[in-house]
């Protein structure tokens, strides 16, 4: 298998290189991915500068973009190659629930939907994920390397992406793995309302709210009880559950000048 792998961590992100490790075994990986973090970017294209692809001397490929922009790129024009599978992460931390709204993570792999095949979106489920070095990362690349080598035997529909939450800790305490949905979380924090040295208002965004939807079956719920939490997302954001509710409202809504 061909396999582009990308992140929102940056290209010397120790859950990357994990991540790539287990990919080198398990066929040819290739690297593109941003030059520095790009966290919370969610699918953010950069259109008002050149990017700039740059081989490291690892082999890996750096952007000064986005996520998104690394897997746009390599996939329109850099690689001359169509990879069979588009990996990103492994994310320093989670994503949870609502987080996958925002996520680069997520994002870079929602961007191989183009290919119209399935990808995969990995994070680490740690409070100190930043903190921690390549060998934290190793045993959540281990339990994606467990699914891949049965990737042949999964059918989903086009355009699908698993997202994946992998507790940390030893391989010896997951519980397994577990299909999931999203659960939602609260409010997040406060914006915080500062003034900078200068006297300037600022503000600053607040951490993200506890979890609110935990219950089980949600991806909450299973990494709380030790699971790997494995959630199918469609890049589809269409509300079908709603489709005929509004089709029944807009014939009495009257447009202007008619």
């Amino acid at each position: 298998m061909r396999f582009l792998l990308s992140n929102d961590d940056g290209v010397h992100a120790p859950g990357l290189a994990a991540m790539a490790e287990v990919l080198a075994e398990l066929g040819e990986v290739t690297v593109v991915a941003p030059d520095g973090e790009r966290s919370a970017f969610s699918s953010a294209l950069t259109l008002d500068r050149p990017l700039r692809p740059q081989r490291l001397d690892n082999g890996f490929i750096v952007i000064n973009g986005t996520p998104a922009d690394c897997v746009h790129v390599a996939l329109n024009g850099l690689l001359d190659f169509v990879p069979d599978i588009i990996i990103s992460g492994i994310n320093a931390g989670a994503n949870l629930g609502d987080d996958v709204i925002y996520s680069g993570t997520v994002a870079a792999a929602l961007e191989g939907r183009f290919l119209g095949r399935p990808a995969i979106a990995v994070s680490l489920v740690a409070a100190n994920a930043r903190m921690l070095g390549i060998e934290a990362y190793r045993p959540a690349a281990a339990r994606v390397g467990e699914l891949l080598q049965r990737w042949p035997a999964l059918e989903l529909p086009p355009r699908t992406l698993l997202n994946i939450n992998v507790p940390a800790g030893p391989l010896a305490s997951h519980r397994g793995f577990r299909v999931t949905r999203l659960g939602h979380r609260a409010p997040s924090q406060d914006v915080l309302k500062l003034r900078d040295p200068r006297g300037h208002e600022v503000f600053w965004i607040g951490a993200a709210g506890d979890p609110l939807d935990n219950a089980e079956g949600t991806d909450f719920h299973a990494v709380h009880e030790g699971h790997v939490s494995v959630t199918p997302l469609d890049s589809d954001m269409t509300r079908y559950a709603v489709l005929d509710t509004v089709a029944a409202w807009l014939p009495a809504v009257t447009p202007s000048g008619s």
